[in-house]
């Protein structure tokens, strides 16, 4: 049977065209010439021109020296710069002269061809036979406008992630940059930025260090971390040296600077996969981001410290709660008048977030917090407690005057709509746990028993009102 066949062309292009897999596309293409050649491999290399590198298509574009000897790697190499002036390089002989091929036959056991794109060399087809086979220069003809059909599936499938990746990296860099204008909650930021740098490098754990006053790093976000060599590696960061990766580069620590100095660290971590030089340059990008918005974060702290008012929903803040908590303390003490405390979270909010941006997320508290004000009494006191969470106040109020409260609300805010961009319009709802003081509490156990109510809340279904009990 002859290789050079239009139905052999076209079972190859079909392999090609057919497959956006590109773990399956050599298999395909060795399927398909081993019905012509004993082949025992075929693999498909790319030249990464930002850092000079071959990667393996096929194994998920990884770079091609974790899977090739350094010894090999060098014969590689020297291929692939011998294919920048050839079509073909056979048995790997870069030293073969020109005009080698000129044979009616050519006896062969590995086969290099140029994948060509737009005039340069982008990469190589590479195809081992189990037992030499004899190829026509027409065979070689053959390869050679196959390659440059490949090159294109190649050139595709990067640009493809290329843009896949950049969008994901301007999303994430636009969403830290919309958290400056319109977040000041130190507690709060710090979690959406880990979760944004964490959805866009998906393969490693990311983690998030801020400096205490003593100049020692704590972790900040997510709960724990065990690792002993990211502690280790975040002892190394200095100003001057910016980003640390580990030996085996499945570790970086990307230093958060301000003023010249370090105030904490986002590191990302991976017991498997390696940080390519892309993702270190994207995470980098994050990370002054995430800086800028940090030290904002810090420098609105030291200035709400005294103010009253949260800026985003125009309730109390956390500090200011907290103040009138102890008053209405002492007055329901000394005059002997109940209290109640509702906590509430608004439910499914991390998923308003997520697929509607954080944009949407601040129209959905702000939503939230206009509601809770048009259904209060004038001497009840509502705060933002942080995050999605809410806390209310309802001086001499008794449970069961609470419980009506509490329905209301919860109802009001069902009702509520809060349109999006494109006109779209979403539905809230709000899980509330509710409590009243006794009178052996203390202020914290007001509201703690609340909060142990809205647990309840969310546990048995959410867009509920419970009561605490014992």
């Amino acid at each position: 049977m002859n290789i050079n066949d239009s139905r052999v062309l076209n079972n190859l292009f079909s392999a090609i065209c057919m497959n956006n897999n590109v773990e399956e596309l050599s298999d395909d293409l060795k399927s398909v010439l081993s019905d012509y050649y004993d082949v025992s491999e075929v693999n498909i290399l790319y030249f990464d021109d930002k850092i000079s590198k071959l990667k393996n298509v096929v194994k998920n574009f990884d770079l091609a020296e974790e899977y090739y000897s350094a010894e090999k790697m060098t014969v590689l190499e020297e291929i692939f710069n011998r294919l920048k002036n050839t079509k073909c390089v056979l048995n790997d002989d870069i030293n073969l002269p020109e005009g080698a091929f000129d044979s009616d036959k050519i006896p062969v056991k590995t086969l290099s061809s140029a994948l060509v794109y737009e005039g340069q060399t982008a990469g190589m087809l590479r195809i081992k036979f189990r037992n030499k086979v004899e190829l026509k220069p027409d065979d070689l003809k053959f390869f050679e406008m196959f390659s440059n059909n490949l090159a294109l599936k190649v050139i595709n499938i990067v640009l493809s992630r290329q843009i896949e990746v950049n969008s994901a990296f301007y999303k994430s860099m636009k969403d830290i940059a919309k958290i400056i204008e319109t977040q000041y909650d130190f507690q709060y930021i710090i979690p959406l930025i880990g979760e944004m740098i964490d959805k866009f490098v998906m393969n490693h754990l990311i983690y998030i260090f801020i400096k205490n006053e003593d100049g020692k790093y704590n972790l900040f976000w997510p709960s724990a971390c065990w690792n002993k060599k990211v502690y280790e590696l975040i002892e190394t960061l200095t100003p001057e040296t910016s980003v640390q990766i580990s030996e085996d580069k499945k570790t970086g620590a990307f230093p958060l600077v301000s003023e010249g100095s370090i105030t904490g660290c986002i590191v990302a971590h991976s017991t498997i996969d390696k940080l390519t030089e892309e993702e270190i340059g994207y995470i980098t990008e994050l990370t002054k981001q995430s800086a800028v918005t940090i030290e904002r974060a810090n420098t609105y702290s030291e200035i709400l410290k005294n103010a009253t008012m949260d800026a985003l929903t125009g309730l109390n803040n956390r500090r200011q709660f907290e103040i009138r908590l102890g008053e209405q303390y002492a007055i329901a003490n000394r005059q002997n008048t109940p209290l109640c405390a509702i906590m509430l979270d608004i439910d499914f909010f991390k998923k308003f977030n997520d697929t509607y941006g954080h944009a949407t997320g601040d129209a959905v508290l702000r939503t939230t917090a206009n509601v809770i004000k048009s259904q209060l009494r004038e001497y009840d006191i509502p705060s933002r407690y942080g995050g999605e969470e809410f806390c209310i106040l309802l001086p001499q109020t008794n449970i069961e005057e609470a419980k009506v409260v509490a329905e209301r609300l919860r109802s009001a805010v069902e009702q509520e709509e809060v349109e999006i961009e494109g006109g779209q319009k979403i539905h809230l709802t709000i899980s509330i746990g509710l409590a009243e003081l006794d009178i052996k509490d203390m202020p914290d156990d007001l509201y703690m028993k609340a909060d142990r109510a809205l647990y309840e809340a969310k546990e048995g279904g959410r867009n509920r009102v419970v009561v605490y009990s014992k």
